[in-house]
């Protein structure tokens, strides 16, 4: 068997992983325990995040024509891949929590929605909280004044009568 005929279905699952992706997030993992690791793919998955290590070429073929593209210069040393189609910012945000507790482990790049940001702008992006605790912020900020005016009318109501 050549040897494209090997690597061709691990370029096409690296496509298929991320064409629904809404961000991916490169990471170093040199250095990491084999708790720490078990431990950081614990967290991801029950985040919802997808979490492997690939070889760069890999990734790199089947990053090209998507809007994963500009991760190409990140791909040097050992790399792993974490991915979410439904939050965002939870591979971010998980990776960069748990890499306070394991040095070792640090986020080269990642693509948010179609833009490539290097690490430091995937620490931001670690800090934006989730899409539930946003909405329920909203809602609570919604639900405040309500509530107030119906506190107000209610005790004018008991003072009238």
């Amino acid at each position: 068997m050549a040897k494209i005929e090997i690597k061709q279905p691990i370029v096409e699952e690296i496509s298929a992983g991320i064409k629904d992706a809404q961000s991916v997030v490169l990471v170093d993992y040199r250095g990491l325990t084999v708790e720490q690791d078990t431990e950081l793919r614990k967290q991801l998955r029950e985040a919802g995040v997808v979490y492997k290590v690939y070889k760069n070429t890999m990734m790199n073929f089947a990053f090209k024509g998507t809007d994963f593209e500009g991760l190409a210069p990140y791909l040097n040393g050992p790399s792993a891949m974490a991915y979410s189609t439904e939050d965002a910012t939870a591979p971010a945000r998980v990776i960069a929590e748990f890499a306070k507790k394991a040095k070792a482990l640090e986020i080269k790049a990642g693509v948010v929605e179609g833009t490539v940001y290097d690490a430091k702008g995937m620490e931001a992006i670690a800090s934006i909280p989730s899409r539930d605790v946003l909405i329920s912020r909203l809602l609570g900020s919604m639900q405040s004044p309500m509530a107030n005016f119906a506190r107000v009318i209610n005790q004018i109501a008991e003072k009238n009568a």
